[in-house]
């Protein structure tokens, strides 16, 4: 780990050398298409990259990101969705260097969690204006992750929502395809233990958040990517006319809650069992099994974000 300077001197090099480089994702929602307008807007703000990186072979991105890094920057920018920032996110944290974020992608989850702009201009100014600041690192077994670990309908869902139906209709493509894969989905339990204290429920979804916004959407008002805790929680119980119905309000109205209405299970480490085990979705990427140990590293990761977030 290298030694880190302040988030204020951090944030005064930033503004005064200007020391960038970016890589954008090209084969992201808005990638491709906004590319060259990235590299212009950056450009006519005053910043000259170090390195200008796009990534048409998803395969490329962990080796283009360590390209950019070699360049030494104050802040790497990367364009993308989700995926392409958690890759991101694995490569800056516990280093000097801060991550700058822009969002391309479809729900954009990671992006909303730091309260950032999801226009263009936008996400640019505030590399111009924001400050440095340190989130929570998930932590899945020993993978690094930013936004969610999710464990049910949404695993089968990640495998058959087809990118053009994304790019045609947004974020309300995951439960509209998630409709389709319910009626031959059969519930699960899970035994999520905190603190010595092991909870059960039967479900047909799971998710342990990091992050604030599930699917582009709130979860609740009081879950932030900067507290020192992981969420977990289910959507519609083991009945699917109750899944069935949580997907249809979500897809419609964006319907978000509060912690205190549960159910919520919060916790800094979280030890997570299923009956039978199960896939693990860690943001976008099914790699791990249960049983998973999960926890949050407080300040794990240097981000560029608004004057007005609140730095914990």
């Amino acid at each position: 780990m290298s030694e880190l300077r302040t988030k204020t001197e951090h944030t005064a090099a930033i503004q005064r050398d200007r020391r960038v480089a970016v890589v954008v994702n090209t084969r992201s929602r808005r990638g491709r298409r906004h590319y060259f307008e990235v590299i212009e807007q950056l450009h006519n703000s005053g910043f000259e990259p170090l390195a200008e990186l796009s990534v048409y072979n998803p395969k490329r991105l962990r080796e283009l990101l360590d390209t950019a890094l070699a360049t030494d920057p104050d802040l790497l920018i990367v364009g993308g969705g989700d995926g392409t920032l958690s890759s991101a996110v694995r490569h800056v944290a516990h280093r000097d260097v801060a991550l700058g974020v822009l969002p391309l992608g479809t729900t954009n989850n990671f992006a909303r969690s730091l309260g950032l702009p999801l226009d263009l201009a936008g996400a640019i100014r505030v590399f111009q204006s924001g400050k440095v600041a340190d989130i929570d690192l998930g932590m899945a077994d020993d993978r690094p992750f930013a936004n969610l670990a999710s464990f049910g309908v949404s695993v089968e869902v990640a495998g058959k929502v087809k990118p053009w139906f994304k790019r045609l209709v947004g974020r309300p493509a995951y439960p509209l395809t998630a409709l389709t894969v319910l009626p031959g989905h059969r519930p699960f339990r899970a035994y999520i233990t905190v603190e010595g204290q092991r909870h059960e429920l039967l479900t047909h979804q799971l998710n342990i958040a990091n992050g604030r916004f599930h699917g582009g959407w709130q979860v609740a008002r009081d879950i932030s990517i900067d507290n020192g805790m992981l969420v977990a929680y289910q959507l519609g119980s083991g009945k699917k006319l109750r899944l069935l119905g949580e997907t249809l309000i979500r897809a419609t109205t964006g319907r978000w809650r509060s912690l205190a209405g549960g159910p919520f299970v919060v916790g800094r480490e979280m030890l997570l069992e299923t009956d039978p085990p199960m896939a693990a979705d860690v943001d976008g990427e099914v790699r791990l099994r249960t049983p998973i140990r999960l926890r949050v590293v407080p300040n794990g990761v240097r981000v560029m974000v608004p004057a007005s977030f609140e730095d914990r």
